[in-house]
């Protein structure tokens, strides 16, 4: 597995925002997105066996874990790795264009935060709807709003495509008003959640490692 950082921070987004958090982020990303603020994962890390991830996992003491990219699902050894991390509270953070029976989850406390690339990000088109059919109550869909027109897109998409797993919208930070994204949601009468990246409005939107 090629690991471009592993970290200690809060979450900074989903369900378990505010959260004490280790991260694995892995390197390598099949997508593109205009608004992508980790390229840095794109090539650079080193290889590592499950058994090592592991192995700092559990130096950083918290048994709640992060895996994220990158892609983590084009990580062939992803499953060995979710069996080492039985006991612990795990998210996946994939992007939407991987099929998510690569790595069926039975784990009740493992889940899915499936980040489902809107027209702004350039990478809509890749977008693969079956992947809803496997979605838990438990799992998590994410949309990174930037536009009226992302907004809109993700509504159809809603209204066509869930049937399971809880609904989040995040803006593109620095690029539209927060506000408006929640009266929109409000109008529409839309069983969403609103978030914004928490990393960001404590450390800035250019740190890395947190």
């Amino acid at each position: 597995m090629k690991v471009n950082e592993i970290f200690l921070s809060v979450q900074g987004e989903s369900l378990s925002a505010g959260f004490p958090t280790v991260f694995v982020r892995f390197t390598g990303c099949n997508l593109r997105c205009s608004y992508c603020d980790t390229r840095y994962a794109y090539d650079e890390g080193k290889e590592m066996t499950p058994a090592e991830i592991f192995e700092e996992i559990k130096k950083l003491h918290y048994k709640r874990v992060c895996l994220t990219g990158g892609e983590p699902l084009l990580q062939e050894e992803l499953g060995q790795l979710l069996t080492l991390l039985d006991d612990y509270i795990v998210t996946i953070e994939t992007n939407g264009s991987v099929n998510l029976g690569r790595v069926m989850l039975k784990n009740p406390r493992h889940s899915y935060v499936m980040d489902m690339k809107v027209p702004s990000s350039g990478c809509s088109d890749e977008m693969l709807f079956e992947n809803f059919d496997l979605l838990r109550d438990c799992d998590e869909i994410k949309f990174v709003i930037g536009t009226r027109a992302d907004y809109e897109w993700a509504k159809t998409v809603i209204s066509k495509y869930h049937r399971k797993g809880t609904v989040t919208f995040s803006p593109v930070y620095g690029k539209i008003d927060y506000s408006g994204i929640v009266q929109w949601i409000l109008e529409d009468k839309l069983e969403a959640r609103f978030q914004v990246q928490l990393h960001k409005v404590i450390w800035g939107p250019d740190k890395t490692g947190v």
